[in-house]
């Protein structure tokens, strides 16, 4: 049993060190010519320095929530899934109760309009 964490453990120290090798030559051997235009901020091909032209609607941030507890919802259903069986009615159930209050929730979202996109 301790053989397994050892070998995991032995694995992270190689992927460090490969990683902190090339960092380090990266750093030795890459050019650094700095220039005024290299030093100067760069924000999706923008100036970062004016002020933005609106404001973002809340709508964004609801859709992207909305996305992640829907996309969560199928890292439970995959291994309920998989051992199904083990669990018979019971486990049955209990994902039935979960989708219940998920597709509960998704309703009451659709109902107050935090889907429509204006």
């Amino acid at each position: 049993m301790l053989l397994k964490f050892v070998i995991i453990l032995l694995m992270f120290l190689i992927v460090g060190a490969i990683v902190g090798t090339i960092i380090l030559l990266a750093s030795i051997l890459g050019p650094k010519r700095m220039t005024p235009t290299k030093a100067k901020p760069f924000e999706c091909g923008h100036d970062p320095i004016v002020r933005p032209e609106g404001r973002f609607s809340i709508k964004f941030f609801i859709i992207a929530l909305l996305f992640v507890i829907f996309d969560i919802e199928i890292f439970y259903l995959y291994p309920w899934a998989v051992i199904f069986k083990e669990l018979g009615f019971i486990g049955f159930v209990e994902m039935f109760i979960f989708l219940f209050v998920l597709i509960a929730g998704f309703v009451y979202l659709w109902k107050r309009g935090a889907l429509e996109w204006e």
